[in-house]
């Protein structure tokens, strides 16, 4: 694979407006009730000193998938020039081994049965558009693009991809120390129990 393309989001910049929520169910026309992408709160810290940082995902395009892996009929595919995952939901069976070997919650399931996620809105990019959530967000929060390239958007200091089992591609720019702590503990640790 030449290249991986990925999202980046300036953690400080995310307001929780979910601007990109609704941006991704109305460009992919998603049903009620999966979401493509989420954002999340973290709490942190004890009264007084409590804190509050945001952080929008979606599927995190991972270099090892672990839903391509378990996929039983091959629904699930990687391509080879961006690295962007894909379902091709004619072929897929709805049996949601993917759900279960995501770490991050991403293989969402609809009326039909059948596997749906964020696709990196594929065919805004390759018509040379961006995503819909990043064209949305009123903050500026949210990028895509190759992963090099967004790890050096951010300074050396502040921009740190999101490290796990899957290499998950996914860089987060803040220069909050106790953000980073948070969002570090919140995708090894207590992700499971985050799942939509």
């Amino acid at each position: 694979m030449a290249t991986q393309y990925g999202f980046s989001i300036k953690s400080e910049r995310c307001v929780q407006c979910q601007a990109c929520e609704v941006a991704c169910k109305g460009a992919n026309q998603v049903e009620l009730g999966p979401k493509w992408r989420r954002v999340y709160n973290f709490w942190d810290g004890q009264y007084p000193q409590v804190t509050n940082r945001n952080l929008s995902i979606s599927c995190l395009h991972c270099a090892e998938p672990a839903c391509l892996e378990v996929c039983p009929v091959g629904a699930i595919t990687k391509r080879t020039e961006d690295g962007i995952v894909v379902v091709d939901r004619d072929v897929c069976i709805g049996c949601q081994s993917c759900a279960k070997a995501c770490p991050y919650g991403a293989p969402q399931f609809g009326r039909d049965g059948t596997m749906q996620k964020c696709n990196l809105c594929l065919g805004r990019i390759t018509q040379g558009d961006v995503p819909a959530c990043v064209a949305t967000c009123p903050g500026e929060a949210l990028d895509f693009g190759p992963i090099e390239k967004l790890i050096q958007l951010g300074s050396s200091a502040s921009a740190r991809k999101l490290e796990g089992t899957t290499r998950p591609s996914l860089v987060i720019i803040t220069s909050d120390a106790v953000a980073r702590k948070v969002y570090t503990e919140a995708f090894a640790a207590e992700w499971p129990a985050r799942r939509p």
